[in-house]
């Protein structure tokens, strides 16, 4: 607690930088979480933070990821690992792609490994379980676990949160050796855990046709080129774990705006479609109740996160995956691609002022 306060402290303190608190705030540099932090810590930065700014309307949009009531918002702490199911989703999606690797479209009955089951691979887990599809085998620090009818993911995380880890869970079988999980039996392994855990050294005895990059660099460009060559397709992390900064993004934004998402709009909303739907009963004798309980679903600050997540991440993977068709590369090369010729358009349009 001190040590997060004074170590933020520090960074902006005079001692560092010759203007004080220049290298961080709501326009400058907007710090998200990541491994080794959590909500807690970042409200912790952000109170130093107005400590010191008090003038700035906008200081509580200084840091992300924080708790909803030190102004967080509703999705932030699944958002990279469902970010991961809606960009899979969608690539396993098409017909032709998936007859390349040999497997159906569609999530539904894939068998799915997962190394690392923090934050990230447990929400990833949770909705492709839902989904249909069976988390097979799961890994973390102190070993793995695997199910070839699915692993119960709930008690599974509830049983790590009570035991600090994976030994002695029953819905399973227990092994120490994690890294092996990697060259697991399954159609797609999700490295959720650190970089490089998959090299030169075991890429050839990989099995999954789909790499999924919920971490960080998990995969070396020497193991990628082995991969590729042995058919196997990788989802990069560019794309992939982008949920999380998407809606750090949405926070940001609405700490901006000083006012959460739907607040302005989800009553009208609700009054307009049970006037529409008591409309479509009178005129039709009645509707169907499926439609009319989802047409009348509540638009609240957690629905409008996911949807504007699950509408970039589609629209993302769609563009990275048309770029790749077009220009003859991988999805990564893809990717990059696109990221500069952005960059590149902003910077001709604008000009240099330097």
């Amino acid at each position: 607690y001190v040590a997060t306060r004074r170590f933020h402290f520090a960074v902006h303190s005079r001692t560092v930088v010759p203007c004080f608190f220049l290298n961080q705030g709501p326009g400058v540099d907007v710090p998200a979480p990541d491994m080794g932090t959590n909500a807690q810590i970042m409200a912790w930065i952000k109170d130093t933070y107005m400590s010191y700014n008090p003038q700035d309307v906008n200081n509580i949009a200084c840091v992300t990821g924080k708790p909803i009531e030190q102004g967080g918002v509703r999705g932030r702490e699944e958002a990279t690992g469902l970010g991961v199911f809606y960009s899979t989703r969608e690539f396993m999606s098409y017909q032709d792609d998936m007859d390349r690797l040999g497997l159906t479209t569609g999530l539904k009955d894939k068998r799915i490994m997962i190394q690392g089951f923090g934050n990230v691979g447990y929400h990833a887990a949770r909705w492709f379980a839902s989904a249909g599809a069976k988390v097979v085998g799961v890994s973390d620090i102190d070993g793995a676990v695997y199910n070839d009818s699915g692993l119960d993911v709930s008690k599974l995380r509830s049983y790590m949160d009570e035991n600090g880890g994976l030994r002695g869970f029953t819905g399973g079988t227990y092994s120490t050796e994690g890294s092996d999980l990697l060259e697991g039996d399954c159609d797609i392994l999700i490295p959720a855990a650190t970089e490089n855990s998959i090299t030169i050294a075991n890429a050839s005895r990989v099995k999954a046709k789909v790499i999924v990059e919920a971490a960080n660099g998990p995969v070396t460009p020497e193991a990628e080129s082995v991969l590729e060559k042995n058919g196997s397709v990788i989802l990069p992390d560019i794309l992939l774990n982008a949920g999380g900064v998407t809606v750090s993004y949405f926070e940001w934004l609405k700490n901006l705006a000083h006012v959460r998402f739907g607040r302005m709009n989800t009553r009208l909303t609700q009054t307009t479609h049970a006037a529409l739907v008591k409309g479509l009963e009178t005129k039709m004798g009645g509707i169907d109740n499926e439609f009319k309980t989802e047409f009348m679903q509540e638009q609240n600050e957690l629905a409008i996160i996911r949807s504007g997540l699950e509408d970039t991440m589609i629209n993302a993977s769609r563009e990275v995956r048309k770029i790749a068709r077009d220009a003859d590369v991988n999805l990564r090369t893809a990717a990059f691609m696109i990221a500069i010729r952005k960059i590149r358009k902003v910077v001709e349009q604008q000009g240099d002022f330097a």
